[in-house]
């Protein structure tokens, strides 16, 4: 009786998320925020969900499994405590300017001055920046909060919050003029504590799980199907070398030298290589041109541009706009862009505004074209001041960033994992049911040995990146992308020695990661964190949740092995239901060892699936709370129902399904479980990149 109701609302709530986020992205935050989130409607179905499952809880005497049953009330509680936000909680912004008085504030729903028990007046406000440049570190509000017995002084900055008589307060924004402020502003009583009571719980409750000897992960752990079984092999790398050709620049020893010089550049100190490096790249994308290093390029089109307006290195990429400029091949020169005076581009930006990638492909170029006049007129190259003013980078840092930039790191570890992923996953589908002794411990050894040295590899660059950045490479897409490889290869090394057929998933899955991080349009510059970004729970909460994703990722193919080896025996035992196959025939013999054998590996995958899905969720569990954390320090609010959130929210719900195969006994099936988790993963892939590239939101800026 409870099951389908309980399913039907379970399914009805994640699709209505989904859906929230789609409206939100056409008729705006507000709108979502007034229509579906704060309807009394979608609390009932949440309220509703909650009863059922009460109830349904008792009725199954859940209780008796305390962990279990401590998490189903974790999640009580959770919801208790944003009911309790959302009914007690007030919400609202706080305009401060220099030297006067502020008794009111504005309610965030209804847009009305309401009043504060206490009197604030900003003192004075400033922004901190990183040394020697103009990028803001952290902006700074310095408070006298007043009441009717006495004054006291309070700082306000990014992550550093005021809370005074339950009102808490959270720098916003500023006045340009530098004479004023925005504060956001909080008051919830009750509603926070009951909360992060319930992260606690949950958090406390998912460690009991995975050491109840009442539950099955301890039972999975146990069992004896955890051992032996499959390959791979091989390497690869190939890389050509330009031409050299005499073009107007400094010589190489000139360059080697300019290529320590420090600058500033995107708002932090470099070396001049940095700037130069990442300028031949976003250019021509290529770190040289025509044998020429990227120094010598730079001072080329700074001290003799006219002799390089002429070099084909502006890559183009649209064919179509490549034809309407009439030109011939992916590179354009600067010269090619100009009739004269006449910028060609100007007409087509206006032409073609309304095609969208027609437009975009222009601004690329166009943008490159900027970067290019930007080094010519001198703006492009800022030198450090001589005054001393500004901090140098030590002798060693300099050479650690030119040691990272000189190093594709990224490049040749995609083509090196993809490769022996995708030779390791053919052996396995074609020689993984077969005995084949010596041969197999040779391929595992090897691309154990090919692991070991990959994750070293991938480790000296991370660690380089860190060095370089002063701070945890954590702060973009680009740098998630890299972390999430790194955390792959060490899982992969972590099961391998038990699950050999890990390997190939674990090249695989690290090869594409890193393939997407080098292909893809995020920036993979090293810049100082925005200030909000500046907190060490945002790195615990990357982590854990790219941890996740590594997890659901590695499921995904152990899923598509797990469904091929399934065809495979179901072909098999076809071809054996007829009267050419007889009882003890050594025919009918292998044909029934190559089943079992078969049998005995979907098992084996069956097992790794239900016990990696344990610590999968639970991270992810885990790091959507630790941000919800976050969140509430840095803008006073745990949860915004921004789409990120939204979709991580439904990632979970999706992700937490088969956990009840008790109740969907449809899930106990192999097929039907790895079926499962490989759809399933589209929703981690709508979570990470489909928000950032659809939807948009709050969060786009940590993959920009």
């Amino acid at each position: 009786m409870l099951k389908k109701p309980i399913t039907a609302l379970y399914i009805l709530i994640i699709i209505l998320l989904a859906i929230a986020t789609i409206y939100e992205r056409q008729h705006g935050t507000e709108a979502v925020c007034t229509t579906i989130y704060r309807s009394w409607w979608f609390s009932l179905l949440w309220a509703l969900l909650g009863v059922l499952s009460a109830f349904a809880i008792f009725v199954r005497r859940l209780y008796r499994r305390l962990a279990v049953f401590l998490l189903h009330v974790s999640f009580f509680v959770i919801l208790s405590g944003a009911f309790l936000t959302h009914t007690l909680g007030k919400e609202g912004y706080v305009h401060l300017r220099a030297g006067l008085p502020e008794t009111t504030y504005i309610d965030k729903e209804s847009k009305n001055n309401l009043p504060l028990p206490f009197t604030l007046r900003l003192d004075t406000f400033y922004i901190v920046h990183y040394s020697g440049t103009s990028a803001p570190q952290d902006y700074v509000s310095e408070l006298t909060c007043i009441t009717e017995n006495q004054s006291d002084n309070a700082t306000v900055s990014m992550n550093n919050i005021y809370i005074r008589d339950g009102y808490r307060f959270y720098q916003s924004s500023f006045d340009y003029d530098g004479y004023g402020t925005w504060l956001s502003m909080s008051y919830d009583p009750w509603g926070i504590g009951v909360t992060y009571f319930g992260y606690a719980m949950m958090a406390l409750s998912m460690v009991c799980i995975l050491f109840s000897r009442k539950e099955r992960f301890l039972h999975l752990l146990r069992s004896p199907l955890l051992r032996g079984g499959s390959l791979l092999l091989l390497l690869l790398l190939s890389q050509g070398m330009s031409a050299n050709r005499k073009i107007a620049t400094i010589n190489e020893d000139k360059a080697k030298l300019l290529r320590r010089e420090q600058v500033i550049y995107n708002d932090r100190v470099a070396p001049f290589n940095t700037l130069a490096r990442d300028f031949l790249i976003k250019i021509y994308r290529k770190p040289t041109y025509k044998g020429l290093s990227a120094e010598q390029v730079v001072s080329g089109w700074t001290y003799s541009p006219a002799d390089w307006k002429d070099e084909p290195m502006i890559y183009i990429k649209s064919s179509e706009l490549r034809d309407l400029l009439h030109i011939e091949g992916n590179y354009a020169r600067l010269s090619d862009l100009f009739d004269g005076e006449e910028y060609k581009l100007t007409p087509l930006i206006q032409r073609y505004q309304r095609q969208e990638k027609l437009s975009k492909a222009i601004e690329e170029v166009d943008e490159k074209v900027g970067l290019i006049l930007m080094v010519t007129n001198g703006t492009l190259i800022v030198p450090l001041p001589s005054d001393g003013s500004v901090e140098r980078l030590s002798e060693m840092k300099v050479d650690a960033e030119l040691l990272y930039n000189s190093i594709p790191f990224t490049k040749i570890l995609f083509m090196l994992n993809l490769t022996v992923g995708i030779i390791g996953f053919l052996l396995l589908l074609f020689m993984g049911a077969s005995r084949v002794g010596r041969r197999r411990r040779v391929v595992y050894q090897t691309q154990f040995v090919v692991l070991i040295i990959s994750l070293i590899f991938h480790s000296i660059g991370y660690g380089l990146r860190w060095y370089i950045s002063g701070r945890i490479p954590l702060g973009n897409g680009y740098e998630t992308m890299i972390f999430m490889a790194l955390v792959l290869m060490i899982l992969t090394l972590l099961l391998c020695r038990r699950f050999p057929f890990a390997l190939p998933f674990g090249f695989l899955l690290s090869g594409f990661t890193l393939l997407v991080a080098y292909l893809s349009e995020m920036n993979p510059q090293i810049t100082p964190l925005m200030p909000v970004l500046n907190s060490p729970i945002l790195s615990s909460h990357v982590s854990i949740i790219m941890i996740a994703y590594a997890l659901l990722a590695f499921l995904l193919l152990n899923g598509i092995y797990c469904l091929i080896l399934l065809w495979r025996r179901h072909k098999l035992k076809a071809e054996n239901t007829g009267a050419q196959t007889f009882e003890g025939t050594d025919t009918g013999l292998r044909s029934q060892e190559s089943i079992a054998t078969i049998g005995a590996k979907i098992e084996q995958l069956t097992l790794l699936s239900r016990l990696l899905l344990y610590p999968a969720v639970f991270c992810l569990s885990i790091g959507i709370f630790l941000g919800a954390i976050w969140a509430n320090v840095s803008w006073g609010s745990y949860w915004s129902w921004d789409p990120k959130e939204v979709w991580a929210l439904i990632t979970m719900m999706v992700y937490g399904v088969p956990f009840h195969d008790r109740l969907i006994r449809g899930l106990r099936r192999p097929a039907l479980f790895h079926g499962y988790l490989v759809v399933a993963f589209l929703v981690v892939l709508m979570t990470y990149f489909g928000v950032n590239y659809l939807l948009g939101g709050m969060h786009s800026y940590a993959n920009a």
